[in-house]
């Protein structure tokens, strides 16, 4: 399932300029959790956010996906203006433009994969999903779930539950995908796999920025960006290592191959 790119979106899928983000916190002191963000990523970038707690990428995560408002700045998503929308226009937005995925999954329980991959398509008010179930049923094939379309997520392994919410996040076709610590609750094998469809997804030119503490996960991606006291302190490019797939296959074979 390739990703088609809009060809106006050429360049920039995601520009931000100054972008500051400010709390009013329990004592009435004012807190800055952005302090000024440039930042922009063009179509099919694949970019790690890094950063230590309270470093701000939280805060920058739910700005990038339309949760939260900045105090001032700019936020053009794929050629939009975002920042000053209207709450109904934001929702929107994210359900046509966004594709996000959480390291809890966020599935709903005594619900099917299928239902669960079918839900966001139930809010899209432009129809552009006549047949919910046979669009729903194409992504989880996609991801490695054809035989579990009516599994539960109590039904369902770890890594299984997360390929259910990459499905739900990539069915609407969204410009971008935003991954919050994807493989936070999930063992090194798995972490592999998922990884694995990552790369596939930014083959297929989706753009992805991915939320994670972990160098071993950034060390697949493109680009990775560290957030110190609400700034970017790094952008740099990521040298190209071997395929996740393929180490998912040597582990297969024996943990101590992949490690090599």
């Amino acid at each position: 399932m390739a990703h088609l790119v809009d060809p106006m979106l050429a360049q920039g899928v995601v520009e931000i300029h100054g972008l500051i983000r400010e709390f009013r916190g329990g004592d009435g002191e004012l807190l800055q959790a952005l302090a000024g963000v440039d930042l922009r990523v063009d179509v099919g970038e694949m970019v790690a956010i890094m950063g230590t707690s309270g470093s701000g990428k939280s805060t920058l995560l739910n700005i990038l996906g339309c949760l939260d408002r900045p105090t001032s700045g700019t936020y053009r998503l794929a050629g939009v203006d975002v920042a000053g929308l209207q709450d109904d226009a934001l929702a929107d937005i994210r359900n046509e433009r966004i594709g996000f995925i959480f390291q809890g999954f966020n599935l709903l329980h005594r619900t099917s994969a299928l239902e669960n991959v079918m839900l966001p398509m139930l809010y899209d008010r432009r129809d552009r999903f006549p047949d919910p179930a046979k669009s729903a049923r194409a992504v989880l094939e996609r991801v490695g779930l054809g035989a579990r379309l009516h599994h539960e997520p109590s039904q369902l392994s770890g890594g299984q539950q997360q390929r259910v919410a990459i499905a739900r996040a990539l069915v609407t076709q969204p410009d971008l995908l935003l991954a919050d610590e994807p493989t936070g609750n999930l063992d090194s094998h798995t972490t592999l796999d998922v990884m694995a469809l990552f790369q596939e997804l930014h083959r297929e030119g989706m753009t992805q920025l991915i939320v994670t503490h972990e160098d071993e996960v950034a060390s697949y991606c493109t680009r990775a960006i560290v957030l110190r006291d609400g700034r970017i302190v790094s952008d740099r490019p990521v040298p190209p290592r071997r395929a996740a797939s393929d180490l998912a296959r040597l582990w297969s074979a024996g943990p101590s191959e992949a490690a090599s």
